[in-house]
């Protein structure tokens, strides 16, 4: 039927229909507080499908069966926010927070000439939630983008996954929108969520996610909106602007990781300006405070920012707190300490900030955060456990990692039965035994290592671990240089080092051979269906099949992948050798400088260690590689299969004014670089990467957790860059 055909009493069931729904999300994905049944919704969603599917003039952008595309996206897009979302001051403890307030209040007095600060004021507490910042953009009521934090200056455009977040008002819940809004919050995964992606993960063979955060962070960057819906991830709003400013000033959100906008940019641990003279120099970067929209109420806090954001039809976080004094402040973040651990979801904070937006204007910005805000960090957590043994796991290279095999307990919202000791030093450093009891934690709430041992709890008779002598994969004698921590096993056809190489050789960096995942390795190399790399380019169909859960259509695929990898270029090919040192940014170094295999195999230490970037470490491992006659003998077999091993002289990586010279140290965790890969990517350039801050260091790449070195290098007063001023100093001519 078409648009003339269209009855009164169909359109206006249509409306009806789309109204019910809406609501009916709402109370369920918001509220908590589900108003009908699920049978009913799905009956009720179904007849709107079939009226829109009849009549699709009547289609709207905000309807109820519009959340999840039909296509999925190709790629996304960088852009610009409107507002950058800035950082927060961290602090660590509630003296922290005392001497915060102690700065506060002598800049408002030097502002506003008053004598004291002495007037009335309260704080709003918020949970820091640990998810990803979301920026959302409203016309007319209507959501029309959706943009993630990126680096605080620009992010990704994932309007379609946005849409599929169910908390998320397709449409704002008011009679009368004003023209432009943009709201401000953090999207994360519930607990309940986030175990059963793992379960799915886990059954299909696939990497687990180390903590919801991640995941969460993984599930906005899907190209499928449908995979986003499935995974149910929730939102919280924060923060209210409009016509392009906030509700008082900017920077009213803590955007970033959790509620800390910048905190990858700019965090300084917690510490203060310095001096009375840095609070009365730092810049004030505020603009006048926004005539709200006639359509809006007036909000004069907070406070009521949050309350005006649920009446426009946003979940937000439903234990915030008014707090008439600073004490109240710190009893609310004592009390959370404690019982964050009962929530659904994860924090890692409080977010404390001024209720007055009037005051909050009055104290504006340093050059890097809000002086009306700051957030308390709760120190990572730590709970008891007993190691009940000790193994050793034989990484890709070799690497023989011992951990300790522990009883599971709960960390960060995770089981964690597992814990790397990192090598044989650490081992005698901490003489942990099995049968100890330790306390371990989650490093950076990622990685859970052992803290220390309780050696009044040791039962008697334990005794003092030994790395073994022999590699427990091929039983072949291991080596530990003189000069390494790390004890290794040198044998290129361990059965571990060839399921590493297969992994690293499949992975999205290197050959991005979708299909092959870690258990599908592990039959590989146990079946002896692929005892080299090399192997996979002889596999076929009816061998796959042979294999355990292996359909027809799954091992056409997986052929296809395999086949389709021999078209990477040589810097893939290169980087999926896995040779020690040479990351993606080195690989794509060397194949510039040594356009064939051929060239680079040949070439002497002296040479390689010429090429810019490089240096004599990866220079010898390079070398070194290429001298062991298997590894020659894998290059014939990988050219004969058609890889490419030959690239053009076209430069990827140029020497750059604006760095060369220039004295680097970077520190903390960047958001998309891996710490080796800047300092690759800063060589390559022309500039020179140490260790430590001194006089002599030019920048400080600063990424989250940044410690003793942003400390020193504010004292020395050394230039700071976040991950994109680096990338922007790159493209300098």
């Amino acid at each position: 039927m078409d648009a003339l055909e269209i009855t009164s009493e169909v359109e206006q069931r249509v409306k009806e229909l789309r109204k019910l729904l809406s609501q009916a999300s709402y109370d369920y994905y918001v509220l908590d507080a589900p108003t009908i049944e699920d049978a009913v919704y799905d009956q009720l969603y179904r007849e709107l499908v079939d009226l829109e599917t009849h009549y699709s003039t009547l289609i709207t952008p905000d309807s109820p069966t519009q959340r999840v595309g039909d296509r999925p996206a190709s790629q996304f897009i960088s852009v610009k926010h409107n507002i950058p979302l800035y950082s927060l001051e961290n602090a660590f403890s509630n003296e922290d927070l005392t001497k915060w307030q102690e700065r506060w209040q002598r800049q408002l007095v030097a502002v506003s000439g008053q004598q004291s600060a002495d007037e009335p004021f309260d704080y709003v507490c918020e949970l820091k939630i640990d998810g990803n910042a979301l920026a959302l953009t409203y016309e007319n009521g209507l959501l029309v983008r959706g943009v993630t934090r990126g680096d605080g200056i620009a992010g990704e455009e994932i309007t379609q996954n946005v849409r599929a977040i169910r908390s998320i008002p397709l449409r704002l819940n008011l009679d009368k929108p004003p023209p432009l809004v943009e709201v401000r919050g953090e999207a994360f995964l519930p607990l309940s969520s986030f175990e059963q992606i793992n379960q799915d993960r886990e059954q299909a063979g696939e990497a687990l996610f180390a903590n919801p955060r991640n995941a969460a962070a993984g599930t906005l960057r899907q190209l499928d909106a449908k995979i986003v819906a499935r995974r149910k991830l929730d939102f919280f709003a924060y923060t209210l602007h409009w016509g392009g400013q906030e509700a008082g000033g900017r920077g009213q959100e803590a955007g970033g990781r959790g509620q800390e906008a910048g905190g990858r940019r700019q965090e300084t641990e917690g510490k203060a300006e310095g001096t009375e003279e840095a609070i009365q120099n730092s810049t004030l970067d505020t603009p006048p405070l926004p005539t709200p929209h006639s359509l809006l109420p007036t909000p004069h806090s907070q406070w009521d920012c949050l309350e005006l954001l649920q009446q426009m039809g946003f979940r937000v976080n439903p234990e915030r707190q008014q707090c008439s004094a600073l004490q109240a402040v710190q009893d609310y973040c004592d009390r959370w300490s404690i019982e964050r651990t009962q929530l659904r979801y994860m924090t890692d904070g409080v977010v404390v900030k001024i209720n007055s937006l009037a005051l909050q204007q009055q104290l504006g910005f340093t050059q890097k955060f809000p002086r009306w805000a700051i957030a308390l960090k709760y120190p990572a957590e730590e709970s008891p456990t007993i190691v009940e043994r000790i193994s050793v796991n034989v990484g890709r290279t070799g690497a023989v990692t011992p951990l300790a095999e522990m009883r599971p307990v709960q960390l960060a919202g995770t089981t964690v039965a597992r814990a790397t000791l990192h090598n044989s030093d650490r081992i005698a450093e901490l003489d942990i035994r099995a049968g100890d009891t330790v306390i371990v934690r989650k490093a950076g709430e990622i990685i859970p290592e052992v803290v220390r041992v309780l050696y009044d709890l040791r039962p008697d008779g334990t005794e003092p671990y030994q790395m073994p002598t022999h590699c427990p994969e091929c039983r072949q004698l291991l080596v530990k240089p003189v000069d390494e921590a790390v004890t290794r096993c040198i044998n290129a056809s361990c059965p571990a080092i060839l399921r590493g190489a297969l992994v690293h050789w499949a992975s999205r960096q290197a050959m991005d051979i979708n299909g092959l995942g870690e258990k599908l390795v592990l039959q590989f190399v146990d079946t002896g269906l692929v005892q080299s790399v090399a192997d996979l380019y002889d596999i076929t169909v009816d061998r796959l099949l042979l294999l355990e859960r292996m359909g027809k259509k799954s091992a056409e695929k997986l052929i296809q992948a395999i086949a389709d990898s021999k078209q990477q270029p040589w810097s893939r090919v290169l980087y999926g050798l896995g040779i020690r040192h040479v990351g993606s940014v080195n690989a794509q170094i060397l194949t510039q400088r040594f356009l064939t295999v051929e060239a680079l195999a040949g070439a002497e230490v002296s040479t390689i260690a010429t090429v810019f970037g490089i240096g004599t470490e990866i220079a010898q491992s390079v070398y070194d590689w290429f001298q062991n006659p298997s590894n020659q003998q894998l290059i014939q077999r990988l050219q004969a299969a058609g890889l490419q091993f030959a690239g053009d002289a076209t430069p990827s990586v140029q020497t750059k004014a604006a760095i060369a010279g220039k004295t680097f140290v970077v520190t903390g965790t960047l958001p998309t670089l891996k710490r080796d890969e800047a300092k690759d990517i800063i060589q390559a350039a022309g500039g020179k990467v140490t260790d430590s801050v001194s006089k002599r260091t030019d920048y400080l790449v600063v990424g989250e957790d940044a410690g003793s070195k942003l400390e020193k290098a504010q004292t020395l007063g050394i230039a700071q860059l976040s991950e994109a001023e680096l990338l922007e100093l790159l493209a300098e001519g």
